[in-house]
C-alpha cells in the first residue's frame, strides 16, 4: 500500500494544538483554587468539643446504660440499681436523668425485638436524642 503524501501533510497540521492558551487555562484555574481554598488550623489548635460543668466529674460525660434483666419469667429494665418492670416507670426514670449524655440500651440476643425497641422509645418518650442500642453477649 501506498499512502499519498499530500494527505500525511494535512493530517499533521490538523492534529496541532494551540499550547499559548492552555497554559493561561492551566495558570488561571490554579489561581482561582489557590485563592478559594479554605485552611483549617491544625488539631493541636481546635478546641474540645466535649467540656463538663464540674473538672471533677467523669460521670458528667458518660451515658446512662438500660441493661435487660430476667426476674423469674419477666424481663425487667435495670438502670443503676434500679430495677423497673414496665416502659411506663422506665420513662419516668429516665426523665429525670441528665440528657447531654445520651442512653446505652443493652439487650441479649436471646430476647425478643420488643423488649430493646421499648426501651429504646422510652428513651425517646423521656426526651433523649442519643439513643444507642448494643447487643451484649450474655
Amino acid at each position: 500500500m501506498r499512502f499519498a503524501g499530500s494527505d500525511n501533510a494535512k493530517m499533521r497540521q490538523i492534529g496541532r494544538l494551540q499550547m499559548a492558551s492552555m497554559i493561561d487555562v492551566v495558570f488561571l484555574l490554579l489561581i482561582y483554587f489557590m485563592l478559594t481554598t479554605t485552611l483549617d488550623p491544625p488539631e493541636s489548635e481546635l478546641t474540645p468539643a466535649l467540656t463538663s460543668s464540674k473538672p471533677g466529674t467523669p460521670t458528667a460525660l458518660q451515658p446512662q446504660t438500660i441493661e435487660h434483666e430476667r426476674s423469674g419469667d419477666i424481663d425487667a429494665f435495670r438502670v443503676g440499681q434500679r430495677v423497673l418492670a414496665d416502659r411506663d416507670s422506665l420513662a419516668a426514670v429516665l426523665a429525670e436523668l441528665p440528657k447531654d449524655s445520651g442512653v446505652i440500651v443493652r439487650a441479649p440476643d436471646t430476647v425478643s425485638v420488643d423488649w430493646p425497641a421499648a426501651a429504646i422509645q422510652a428513651a425517646r418518650d423521656a426526651g433523649f436524642d442519643k439513643v444507642t442500642y448494643v447487643p451484649s453477649r450474655d
